[in-house]
Parts: C-alpha cells; structure tokens; sequence
C-alpha cells in the first residue's frame, strides 16, 4: 500500500499507518524494515516542506540504514534545511557508521546549491566526493556542477563541465543556470548557443532565464523556436507572464496549450489562478476553475489554496468560502487565505470566527494568520478579541510579533482611544517601531486630541529623518484641535522652511476597466 501510492497519501494517513506499525511491532522488528523504509520516504515526501513527523519516525527507529538516512537528508535538502542534513549526514558517518553512497552526495550537495552560507560546506562535500572516488558517477559530477554553478564559482563548474564532455547536457544546463543566476544573461544564451546536443531541459532552462528576469519577448520567441515542448515549456512562459501581471498574454499561451493536446498540470492553474487574483480578474478565474472541474472532479489542497486565495483577494467571499469547505484536506495557507480576504473587505467578526474555528481544528497559526486576524480586529474595534490574540501569539505559539503586527495592535487601540496602552506596548516592542507605527500613533493623537503624545510621536518620526508632510499636516491638526494656534502656525513655518509642501490628494480614472481608483 505504502510503495504503491506513498506520494499520494495524506500526512493523516501515513499516521495511522504508523500507528499500525507500531501496535504491530513493525518498527523494531527487523523483518519489516523494507516498510518502514516506504514509511519514512513517504512521510518526507507528503509533509510539503515539514520534516517535523519524518524526524520523529527516524529518531524512533532503533538502527537506521543507509536509505533511511538518505531519505533524510533528502527531506532537509528539499526543506532547505543544510544545517539539518548535514547533522544527519554526521550522524551516518559518526554513529552508526556508514559509509556514504552516490544518493548521500547528491542530496548532500543539493542542500548546499543556493543556500547563504553553504558554499563552505559544498566544497567540503566536494573533497568527500574526490576522496571517496565519487566523481566519475555522472549523478554526483553533475549535482557538483550544479551546486558550484549556483554558489557562483563559475570556473570551477566550467573544469568539471570539461570532463564532463559535450554531449553532458545536464551539466551544460546547470552552468547556464548559474550565469543567469549571477545576472549575465547573454553568457548564459552564449553557452546555450554552443552547446551541440541540447535537449528540452537545456531549451526549458534558458526560457526560464528569460522569463525570470522579465524578458518576455524573447522568451516567447526562444519558446516559438524550441523544436519540441513539454508541460514545463509551456508553464514557463505562462508563468512569466503572469508574473508580469499580462493575464491576457497567458490566457492566450493558455489557449495555444490546450489546442495542441497538452493538458494543463496543477502548477499551470496555480499560476493562471494567481495572476487573477493579482489583477482582479474574477471572471477569468472563474473560467479557469471551470476547466479545471472538467479536467479533475477533485481538488488538491494546492489548487483549493489557489481558488480559496483568487475568489477572497476578488471580492467573491462566497464562493471562496464554498470551495473552501469543499476542500478535504487544509493547511495554515487555506485559512489565512480565508481570514485575509475576510479582513480585506469588511467583514471582521467573520474573520475572527474563522479564526477560532482554525484553532478549534488544531491548525497551527503562523504570522500571517495573527496579521490578518489582528487588522480585522484594528478595522473593527474588536479591542478585547485583538487584545487576546495578541498575547496568545506571543504566550502560547511563541511567535515573535513584527513590526506590522505591532502597527495593527497600535491602529486598534489608537482607535479606541487607548493612546497609553498603545504608547507603552510600542515603546516596550523588542524590534525598532517603524515610522509607519509612529505615523499610526500620530494619527490617532490627531483624532483623539491628545497634543503631548502626538508630539513625542513626531519627535520619533522627526529622528529617523522622516518629512513626510502629512506628519506634519497631523500635528498641525492636533494643536488646532486644542486651540494652541501659535503651534499651528510654527509646525506651517517649519514646513516653509525646510521646502515641504502638502501632497494633494487626487483620483485616477482608468479608461480601460472604467476604474476609479485612489493612490
């Protein structure tokens, strides 16, 4: 069951599994080690990113093999976790011992590729490789080409890809990438240019050049040239022109996909998804979740995540909502996308429900829940609901507020007209208040009169060097309320003074949507 559809399974079900195992006496006894193995890949497989569960069942196991801890720092690796697979990497040579095999280097030098820091670490894993005999397997050389092409050491990558040969497509690849990386684009196309044997991966990497640094004509030219694609051709220039917010350029790739027999995978509708999102297009999302209903009945937690997402940043709460309780399973990123689009328009009791309710199901919040849940409780004057929450955040999940968290709780409680208690939480914050905090502050001293702590606000905003005139405008504001008209007219000639001038406020019609949208 496990080695059929490892992948496919749910993090619930690789529970019970293990549990199965357990009461069975399936992790000690030798004899059932083969499932054990399926077990372990199976749970760094299907935990997207968390090697939490994966790090238990290891440590459970009384003498890992070889595969097992490969298959652990694979998961670290994929996690873009270095320093964890590297422990575990110790831990093989150390304390069981092993000795490491072509798969160990691989994944050993894929945690390293494009981690700060880790090129270090790479180049002792690449005098383990010589050492150890491992440079001729073709796997490991081109893992090591890889990770040397992206720490950036250029030359050292050009060395092996000459012993590599020219018909070594990968490695060609993996060099390619790294001049791209490095910013040098035209190296990267002179290298694809005089490479003999290129294949789809070497003609999909250089489109992805192209299409990451925003060059999109010559990415729709490199891919009308290409002699074959695949799904990954085709969502590379979707992807880059969403990424550049040109839906009905995507749309229109889109279209050319489907009218040549290709069928669209889930990160194409991801990333179609996405753009609407960004730019507002419900009707064409809700194109785009149509399709995919024909294509696939079901829908997996990445593409729910992606409508959940696309119809609440819309404005259609309804229909986010509808498909996120059609949704079998759900991350922290389904809720928060819930909780946000809630927040963003309005409806903020409803957002703090959801919230609760994400609690009640034992969902673990991260930073963005708390953000979301505390700006609809600023946007309401929920003081008590945000209050709570922001202690329970810090107390209980044990995560650090920042400087926006701050901010909301600040606007809450400005709002309500407890300017102390927002003075006293900012001062006492342990990162630096922004000058969008004391801005915050400011404005609400404005609105509730208070002249001695809008004053020390701008005294605050005075010293990180910001002049940004309504600061003034709202101190100006704060001394006319109180009648103190000789501050009025000082905060009036200092902005003379030092050339600030009001900014007027204006609206922007757009002809093309029919918009009316204020900056």
């Amino acid at each position: 069951m496990i080695r059929k559809g490892s992948a496919r399974l749910s993090p619930r079900a690789l529970r019970q599994i293990h549990g199965n195992l357990v009461v069975g006496g399936g992790v000690t006894a030798a004899a059932r080690l083969q499932p054990l193995r399926e077990l372990l890949l199976a749970c760094v497989v299907s935990f997207r990113g968390s090697m939490d569960y994966a790090r238990k069942l290891f440590d459970g196991i009384p003498r890992p093999d070889l595969f097992m801890h490969n298959a652990m720092v694979r998961g670290y690796a994929h996690a873009g976790a270095p320093a964890a697979a590297f422990a575990v990497y110790r831990r093989m040579l150390e304390a069981a011992p092993l000795r490491p095999d072509g798969f160990t280097f691989c994944y050993l030098l894929r945690a390293c590729a494009g981690f700060p820091g880790s090129c270090f670490a790479g180049c002792q894993v690449h005098g383990a490789v010589v050492k150890l005999g491992f440079l001729k397997d073709a796997y490991v050389r081109n893992a090591l080409i890889n990770m040397l092409a992206k720490c950036g050491d250029l030359r050292a990558a050009c060395v092996l890809l000459d012993e590599a040969g020219e018909e070594d497509v990968v490695a060609w690849s993996a060099v390619i990438a790294g001049h791209a990386a490095k910013g040098d684009i035209d190296a990267a196309r002179k290298m694809f240019d005089e490479c003999q044997h290129k294949d789809i991966v070497c003609w999909n990497v250089m489109l992805g050049v192209y299409a990451k640094n925003g060059e999109m004509e010559k990415a729709r030219e490199l891919f009308d040239c290409a002699p074959e694609k695949d799904v990954v051709s085709w969502n590379t220039i979707i992807n880059g022109y969403t990424v550049q917010g040109m839906l009905n350029h995507a749309l229109e790739v889109f279209d050319e996909m489907r009218a040549a027999g290709w069928e669209p995978d889930e990160a194409t509708i991801v990333s179609l998804l996405s753009c609407c999102a960004d730019t507002g297009s419900l009707d064409a999302g809700s194109m785009i979740h149509q399709m995919h209903l024909e294509w696939r009945p079901w829908i997996s937690i990445v593409v729910g995540n992606a409508l959940v997402s696309m119809y609440a940043k819309c404005g259609d709460l309804h229909t986010a909502i509808e498909v996120f309780n059609t949704m079998k399973e759900r991350d922290v990123w389904t809720w928060n996308s819930v909780i946000g689009g809630l927040t963003f328009h309005g409806q903020a009791e409803k957002s703090v429900q959801f919230f609760k309710k994400m609690l009640e199901e034992r969902i673990y919040p991260n930073e963005i829940s708390f953000l979301c849940v505390l700006g609809a409780c600023s946007h309401a004057g929920l003081v008590e609901d945000g209050r709570k929450i922001f202690y329970l955040m810090k107390d209980k999940y044990g995560i650090e507020p920042n400087a926006r968290h701050y901010s909301c709780i600040a606007d809450m409680l400005g709002r309500a007209g407890l300017l102390n208690e927002a003075f006293t939480i900012v001062t006492n914050m342990r990162c630096k208040p922004s000058a969008v905090i004391w801005r915050t502050l400011l404005g609400a001293c404005r609105t509730n009169g208070n002249m001695i702590l809008g004053k020390f606000a701008r005294e605050k905003l005075l010293n990180m060097n910001e002049d940004a005139s309504g600061d003034y405008v709202l101190l100006s504001g704060i001394y006319a309320s109180s009648g103190e008209w000789l501050g009025v007219e000082t905060e009036r000639r200092t902005m003379d003074r030092r050339g600030i001038r009001k900014v007027a406020g204006y609206a922007q019609i757009d002809r093309k949507s029919a918009g009316l949208s204020t900056p």
